[in-house]
This record gives C-alpha cells, structure tokens and sequence, in this order.
C-alpha cells in the first residue's frame, strides 16, 4: 500500500476582495483538527476571486504567504488558482505548486478558458505533471479543460495517478461535470479530486472519485473540509489488471489499431465542426443550430432541427411549425 492523505477545502469565495487570509485560516484550522494530512487543494480563483480586473504577477505577496504555510505545515500546497499578469500584459488563469519546503516546484495555466465567457484570459500550453518522492505522479487541470479528455490523456500518458483539478463553478452544468469527473477516473484509471468552491467560487458539490469511479466523498452546498488518504498502489494494480479485474482502458489505447486523423487538423475530418459557426455568446433568440425555411405560400415556417435530412421521395419532411402571424 501507498497511503498519502490529500484534503481539498471547498470554502466561500469573495469577489471583490482578496480571499487569502481566510484560506491561511482555513488551512490553520484543517492542520489542527487532521493533522495527517499531507496535500492540500483548495477551489479555482479562490485567492482573489473570478474577476480578471484582480489579475497580479504570478510571484506575488499572497503566493509567498502560501509558500510559508506549506512550509510551517510540512504540507504540499495547491492554492487554487489566480488570474496572473504576465510581463507581456496578457492574463492566464494559473496555479502553483508547492512542496513542503514553501518551494514552488511546477505551475499550470489552464488550457481552455471558458470560452466565449472568459474572453480576457489567454490560454496556456505546457502540461504540469510533479512527482511526490515516494509517493507517485500527480498532474493539474483547471474546470474546463476536464471536458476535453485529450487533457487527461496527455497527462496520464506521463504517468500521471493522481489529477487535482481545482473548478469554479456556479452554473447549471454542475451535474454534468460531476458525471465527468467520474467518467475521467474510469477512463484513465486515476483518482481524480475536484474541489469547487462557494459563493462567487461557485456552488460547491466538491467530489473524489477513486480510479474504478467510485465516488470517495460528495460535499454538499455548505463550506467543507475533507481530508481522504488514497492508495496510489490501487491505481498501479487497476492500470495492470482492469478496473475490478475488467478494462484495461489504458493497455488498450497503447496497443490500438488506429490513429485518429480528427487530431490531424489538415486531414478534413474535422470539416463538420467549421460549420458550427463562431465561438460566440449566445444571443437572445438566438435561431443558431435551427433550420429555418420560408414558405410564403402557407405563410408558415417549417422548423427542422441539426443537419437538414430528406424523406424517401427527396423532399423535406415537415418537422414542426411556428406560426409567423
């Protein structure tokens, strides 16, 4: 067995002003109550908040804070993350990694803003995999980028056991990205700790799931500590023997038959997606992805939904109307 103790803390987060001596305090409380904790995760843009206007540099006061108390605790840190202006201007959503020692020893900005929404924000590039001596391999990704399991493939292709993905949020799509969060750990085998946070930081329902999508720990809507000591040798075993002794997901795609062209981006088998118009907000009324055909004799619309389709004599079948007046 290869215990090691990780605990996220899913707590409210303040738009307008820095959250950085709550989560000190926070994680003071957390260290007194579990002592044998060795790893903390704490929710995306938990710092200083979801707006980019807040943006720092990404060596800064509260980062040095940070480093302190993983070094006065004896813990690895994931502070989250914070809006970082770099020298050139731009604005990344990007977090650290600290060791034990207060030293930073990795830093991840998030691949996939939440387009078309975080338009400010740029997107990064290189991957953030650490090793924890000892231990094993752990890799972040940030709220949006799980929904796109290239990612985590990327990651867990290096060996990665462990995924700490830090999310904000607060929005109608919790329930579906809980769902991928526990698909991700069967598909590649890893234990995967999704922290969210509270108020501007979201709204929470923080969860663990194991690497046979067993979920460990479910918070609910109220600030929440949980510290959850994992067995990374769990994940060597599955990865060697199948989840419950069935899919070998991972041995699988290493000895697959096939490369896949959707990745070649000048093969054309990506042709459909240059039909789905714009990334763009969504407007009201929006007719985008709707088939609207006139017909001036009847004075009605006929609605089709998606890609337009033909009954056996060639013509249009009649989906539905919507009266124009």
């Amino acid at each position: 067995m290869t215990p090691f103790a990780i605990a996220g803390v899913q707590m409210y987060v303040n738009a307008l002003h820095p959250n950085t001596d709550g989560m000190l305090h926070r994680l003071d409380i957390l260290m007194a109550r579990f002592p044998w904790t060795q790893m903390v995760l704490f929710s995306e843009l938990a710092p200083f908040g979801p707006l980019p206007k807040f943006a720092q540099p990404f060596h800064n006061d509260s980062l040095r804070q940070f480093q302190e108390a993983a070094r006065k605790h004896n813990i690895w840190l994931i502070p989250g993350s914070m809006f970082e202006r770099a020298e050139d201007g731009k604005i990344y959503n990007t977090s650290a990694v600290i060791n034990p020692a207060g030293e930073i020893v990795a830093s991840y900005r998030k691949m996939f803003p939440f387009r078309p929404y975080e338009t400010e924000v740029e997107a990064g590039t290189e991957f953030c995999v650490f090793d924890v001596p000892g231990v094993g391999r752990f890799g972040l990704s940030i709220c949006y980028d799980i929904w796109f399991p290239e990612t985590t493939r990327q990651l867990t292709a290096q060996g990665v056991e462990v995924l700490l993905h830090p999310v904000l949020t607060g929005t109608a799509d919790r329930d579906a990205e809980l769902a991928i969060a526990r698909a991700t750990a069967a598909q590649f085998q890893c234990y995967v700790f999704d922290v969210n946070g509270l108020g501007a930081g979201g709204n929470g329902r923080s969860c663990v799931v194991d690497p046979s999508a067993t979920v460990l720990h479910q918070s609910a809507g109220q600030e929440d500590m949980f510290p959850i000591e994992i067995d990374l040798d769990l994940v060597r075993r599955q990865r060697e023997t199948g989840i419950k002794g069935l899919g070998q997901v991972l041995k699988s795609f290493r000895d697959r038959s096939v490369d896949f062209p959707v990745y070649d981006r000048t093969s054309g088998t990506d042709a459909y997606l240059n039909s789905l118009g714009a990334l763009e907000m969504p407007r009201q009324g929006s007719r985008s992805g709707m088939n609207l055909r006139d017909t001036s004799v009847t004075g009605e619309q006929h609605l089709t939904m998606g890609p337009p389709f033909r009954d056996d004599d060639g013509t249009p079948p009649l989906a539905g109307t919507i009266s124009t007046g």
